[in-house]
């Protein structure tokens, strides 16, 4: 996966006619990190991930759908459901309903490691309708600094324009399922 991953990458950048050096510039990577990237010398983390994903316009999930370049089907079966995994953040997030050009939305089921932060600067799709809902432990969000403390049954329902953050406090992990519009 490591090498589709690599490779999609570098056919994103080529599709716009970018050079490392201007995609650097417009993502505020380093030219070194795109090109080892590219190369499948490193694996991104969810914060690299996220950054290319907002300049391309792109969610998570439907680049990794452009990675497997599978087809949906109206049955998606556990094991066909794709698992990405930051083991650096202790992020994992499994696309349970993924992305399909003929419905709305998606579903991912994530887990955060407890005392994990992740940040991003900015949404991949500004305007990216959330409804989160956490199943178990506690999650610390920032949605475009307003602050939100959510327990096991909450749903947090908000649209991104700007920079966003979660931070699992205490012992437990957070489990929650993520639906995107």
């Amino acid at each position: 996966m490591e090498q589709q991953l690599a490779e999609r990458l570098r056919a994103l950048r080529q599709q716009q006619g970018w050079t490392l050096d201007q995609l650097a510039g417009h993502s505020g990577i380093s030219r070194a990190t795109l090109s080892r990237m590219e190369k499948a010398e490193v694996s991104p983390t969810t914060a690299v991930l996220a950054k290319l994903c907002a300049v391309y316009h792109l969610t998570l999930t439907q680049l990794m759908m452009l990675v497997e370049a599978g087809q949906t089907q109206a049955l998606v079966r556990r094991e066909q459901q794709a698992v990405w995994r930051d083991e650096s953040l202790g992020f994992t997030r499994q696309s349970v309903s993924p992305p399909d050009p003929h419905l709305g939305c998606e579903v991912l089921a994530c887990t955060l490691r407890a005392g994990a932060r992740i940040h991003y600067q900015q949404p991949s799709r500004p305007g990216l309708e959330h409804h989160l809902v956490l199943q178990q432990g506690q999650l610390a969000l920032c949605i475009d600094d307003t602050a939100y403390q959510l327990q096991a049954g909450d749903c947090l329902r908000y649209k991104t324009f700007g920079a966003s953050s979660f931070h699992v406090p205490g012992n437990g992990d957070a489990h929650y399922l993520l639906v995107l519009l």
